[in-house]
């Protein structure tokens, strides 16, 4: 991959459920490979499973990488650290303290299964050359590139999946306090990063234009968690969106077919794919 002009930013898809182009893999999961004034980050890291053969095909210099930020502690999101964490020294990780404790999700079926950070990978963390830095508020990773921290619900349609919990008993509901979205300030406005927007895709924006005041949202991309979402929500979802005016809308990931396609039927022309190897740049 070229080297980056410092003043634009490049945002490249490394892992996400689908991939359209020759040589890369999908998985259920999500991870963003961020160029930001001279820095290499990684926004979440899939399971793992394709991250280091798809940065090979699209040429992208994993090794590099100087931090990884968590949007959440599921697997699908931090199941990757192990293969950064494998031969790279010196990296720093932001995530939520909630990030790493046990997460798990009752089936419809009535199962349970482990969902949280794999044990190689929370093995990974514990080695003494990687710092990892507990974010409990709005946090800087580098000049202009920030995370959100925990977003407030203060949204009361946009609830939380019942069938997540700390416990195999699921007897103690996970909330998913630990969501948090990375956003940047662009010459055309804001660009936000979504991982499963767990905390709801309106409250997430909506902190973040509280966080940035003045901002428009140029940008909405990743996950939104609409999957198991009513047609009322995914409705009442468009139609805040379409409040913002927001240029440009890339639903991925957890946000679910109908989601998904009624996003792309109200914002045709606002609308970009983000499977594997897409890539976007910003001008900062």
């Amino acid at each position: 991959m070229d080297s980056m002009d410092q003043s634009k930013v490049r945002v490249t898809i490394l892992a996400e459920n689908t991939a359209k182009q020759a040589k890369v893999l999908a998985e259920h999961g999500l991870a963003y490979w961020i160029e930001y004034a001279g820095h290499q980050i990684l926004f979440d890291t899939g399971q793992g499973y394709v991250l280091r053969h798809n940065a090979t095909a699209l040429r992208i210099p994993l090794n590099s990488v100087e931090a990884i930020v968590l949007s959440h502690g599921h697997y699908d999101h931090a199941g990757g650290i192990a293969e950064i964490l494998a031969d790279r020294e010196g990296i720093n990780v932001f995530a939520h303290p909630a990030a790493f404790g046990p997460k798990f999700i009752r089936r419809s079926d009535g199962s349970v299964r482990f969902i949280g950070i794999p044990e190689i990978a929370f093995q990974a963390l514990q080695r003494p050359t990687v710092s990892v830095h507990h974010v409990t508020r709005p946090t800087t990773i580098y000049p202009g590139l920030m995370v959100t921290g925990p977003i407030p619900r203060l949204l009361g349609c946009e609830t939380g999946n019942p069938r997540f919990f700390l416990d195999e008993a699921c007897q103690i509901g996970d909330s998913l306090e630990d969501d948090q979205a990375m956003f940047f300030t662009t010459s055309k406005g804001l660009i936000v990063l979504l991982g499963c927007a767990h905390s709801g895709v309106i409250n997430t924006i909506s902190y973040i234009e509280e966080l940035v005041p003045g901002q428009p949202i140029h940008t909405l991309m990743g996950g939104m968690h609409l999957l198991e979402a009513s047609q009322e929500r995914i409705q009442w979802t468009v139609d805040e969106l379409r409040k913002r005016r927001i240029q440009m809308i890339a639903p991925a990931h957890c946000t679910g077919i109908k989601a998904s396609v009624a996003i792309w039927q109200a914002f045709p022309e606002r609308c970009s794919e983000a499977c594997v190897g897409t890539q976007w740049e910003f001008d900062l």
